[in-house]
């Protein structure tokens, strides 16, 4: 093997009397494609922190490889909010612009402060990538990406130039990217286990070790109850036995405390949303539902059911309209056209995912329970003790403000105070952020569990895979489908892609048109937008599964869509035309 490019040797690192690890040895090598995960608190990145060069350790040591170069993508970004795109990158132009254009962006002299979180993530990545380091440290790097963002950055770490630490609860983009899983967590005797393999060959290796070290403790414990009788015997009856075994049922003792202190499981937060008893199927319908804000159609002629029992996951790019639908679905804001129906008296729970309910003054204790000091759950009263301790807040913890809270503490906070309300209809707007990957476990059970009808928008495609029965995607251009999976959604995609590619916008420069067609080149843009919106939502109604059965339907579909295309392309060389004459 390889010389490690990062070697750990007998590593520690506390925060206060709380120790993060201890005499943690491992080493990163040539080519590594590694996943680093565990619970919320285990020192992930603080480790990540430490291999980047920016919190020192308490003790041990860290040797890198002789002239390695680094690169750190921490959660937030160093951008300079007033650069443009293209002097972000800096470094070679022709480089930085091929990157640009890879990862979608097409106006490159827009600032740095106009680009969302996903696409200043985007930015930061292309940067870092263009310092061609042998070594990329990347902490929650799918934070604020949306799927096709996700999608671009498992391309990019396909490349083969240089070797990755990945830090993520993403569990589909670990399986997608990494070669050798990391789990940190005092429970296991080095500090971590490893895996080589992906996500889902660690699971089933960590599942086959904890199955031997219960099976382990077992049969220590057998053997130690046997010991502990016979040492209970009178002094008569052990003065004939052996010093051995003596001194053998004492190693036991120590040996099954050891294994009882490794298997302890780690804590979890319960959660369980209660359903209303309401007896109707049928929730909320859509019909004919369209939203615009300012100039941005983000869909229109939008029909769907909520039905008890429907697990509806939403889909689509940032902007695209997703979480704008959920707030119709909660009525905080009206439909542009179109109408919502809703079922008597309907119940609706809704976990914003700006989580601006959340008062960060207010103290833990009063925003887990603002009142008195007991919460009523399915009809019973719950001191705030066990309350909190349920959500893995201990006492000492309540009295802190919840501006002070983790991320992955805000959601747990946020999530009890939904179940303390008897839902028809669950609203999550990204409720995974921030949570590790045992909160997120919980989480699929408790949505699973749940008899009413959830509404789910979430990037993460493994909860999504576990949860929802139907996807409706939005594509932010007026259109949208509806999928029984996360694979047809990607063909779908890939289909709008190249049949509906729109050519690279040139400078509008009206000089050498004429008054007529300066008014025409400014109304073609907004045409060819409206008839791929309308075009888009035919080919998505060819996966519907309800259509697809209806063969005179689908073939007036495949007669339109054909149309449609045949006038996209008349009003494409319409739109160059009068692009190359106002270029003189």
């Amino acid at each position: 093997m390889s010389a490690p490019l990062i070697s750990c040797q007998n590593l520690s690192k506390s925060f206060g009397a709380m120790p993060l690890f201890e005499d943690l040895s491992l080493g990163v090598y040539p080519g590594e494609r590694l996943g680093l995960i565990g619970a919320n608190g285990s020192g992930k990145s603080t480790l990540l922190k430490m291999f980047a060069g920016v919190e020192d350790c308490d003790g041990g040591n860290l040797v890198f490889q002789k002239g390695i170069s680094l690169a750190y993508i921490r959660q937030s970004d160093d951008l300079k909010p007033e650069d443009t795109i293209l002097e972000a990158i800096g470094g070679d132009e022709l480089t930085a612009t091929m990157g640009l254009q890879d990862a979608g962006f097409i106006d490159f002299t827009k600032k740095v402060k106009e680009l969302s979180g996903g696409w200043r993530k985007r930015l930061q990545i292309i940067k870092t990538l263009t310092e061609k380091p042998d070594l990329l440290l990347l902490d929650e790097p799918t934070n604020h990406l949306d799927l096709e963002g996700i999608l671009w950055l498992e391309k990019t770490l396909e490349r083969p130039d240089f070797a990755f630490v990945i830090v993520s609860h993403d569990r589909t983009f670990l399986e997608s990217t990494i070669g050798r899983v990391i789990e940190l967590g005092t429970q296991y005797e080095k500090g971590y286990f490893e895996v080589q393999g992906g996500y889902q060959t660690f699971m089933e290796n960590k599942a086959e070790f904890l199955s031997g070290q219960a099976s382990k403790q077992e049969s220590v414990k057998n053997k130690s109850k046997r010991e502990d009788e016979w040492l209970s015997r009178g002094p008569k009856a052990r003065a004939t036995k052996a010093k051995y075994r003596i001194e053998d049922a004492h190693r036991l003792k120590a040996e099954l405390a050891r294994l009882k202190q490794l298997n302890r499981s780690t804590p979890k937060a319960g959660l369980d949303f209660e359903h209303t008893t309401r007896e109707g199927k049928k929730l909320i319908e859509a019909y004919n539902l369209g939203m615009t804000l300012g100039e941005n159609d983000l869909f229109h002629g939008l029909k769907f059911k909520i039905t008890s029992g429907l697990r509806l996951g939403l889909l689509g790019p940032n902007g695209s309209g997703k979480s704008s639908l959920m707030k119709l679905l909660t009525k905080q804001m009206e439909p542009t056209e179109g109408s919502l129906k809703f079922a008597t008296d309907l119940r609706i729970v809704y976990f914003d995912q700006t989580r601006e309910t959340l008062d960060p003054k207010m103290s833990v204790y009063r925003a887990l329970c603002p009142q008195g000091d007991s919460v009523v759950y399915r009809g019973k009263s719950i001191h705030i003790y066990s309350w909190a301790k349920r959500f893995l807040f201990e006492p000492e913890s309540l009295e802190m403000p919840v501006g002070n809270l983790s991320g992955g503490e805000q959601a747990r906070v946020l999530l009890a105070n939904l179940m303390l309300t008897p839902a028809d209809v669950l609203l999550l707007d990204e409720p995974t952020n921030d949570l590790d990957i045992p909160a997120l476990e919980v989480l699929e059970e408790s949505l699973n569990q749940f008899d009413g009808a959830i509404v789910l928008v979430t990037h993460d495609r493994f909860l999504l895979g576990q949860v929802a029965t139907e996807l409706l995607a939005l594509d932010g251009n007026g259109s949208f489908g509806f999928f029984p999976s996360f694979p047809q959604w990607q063909r779908w995609i890939e289909d709008q892609k190249s049949k509906l590619g729109r050519p690279t916008k040139k400078p509008k420069v009206k000089s050498g048109l004429s008054y007529q067609e300066e008014k025409e080149l400014g109304k073609m843009e907004g045409k060819i937008e409206k008839l791929e919106a309308r075009t888009a939502a035919l080919n998505a109604s060819l996966y519907d599964t309800e259509k697809s059965q209806d063969l005179d339907y689908l073939e007036k579909t495949q007669v339109q869509v054909k149309k449609n295309q045949t006038d996209l392309a008349t009003l494409y060389a319409r739109w160059e035309e009068l692009e190359n004459k106002s270029e003189g």
